[in-house]
């Protein structure tokens, strides 16, 4: 994979705490799995609303056309 250098600017209190908690030469590739997860949830979070759209139009697709068959449908019954 091909790497890039970025300049990123963090609030003190969160760089602290990854000097803390990561040590230097894993740093870089923390913070980019980091913003890989989030991304990957941000994909998720789109693609779920996208889905309920869809099923939000189809519900209604289907219940028109469950209108128009009800009474063929019925007629069997009576």
């Amino acid at each position: 994979m091909r790497m890039i250098r970025l300049n990123l600017t963090i609030p003190e209190e969160i760089a602290e705490r990854l000097r803390e908690k990561v040590a230097e030469r894993g740093r870089s590739s923390f913070i980019a799995e980091a913003i890989k997860e989030r991304l990957d949830a941000m994909e998720r979070e789109q693609f779920r609303l996208l889905m309920a759209e869809g099923y939000r139009v189809r519900r209604e697709e289907d219940r028109e056309m469950d209108q128009e068959w009800e009474a063929a449908t019925l007629e069997k019954w009576s």
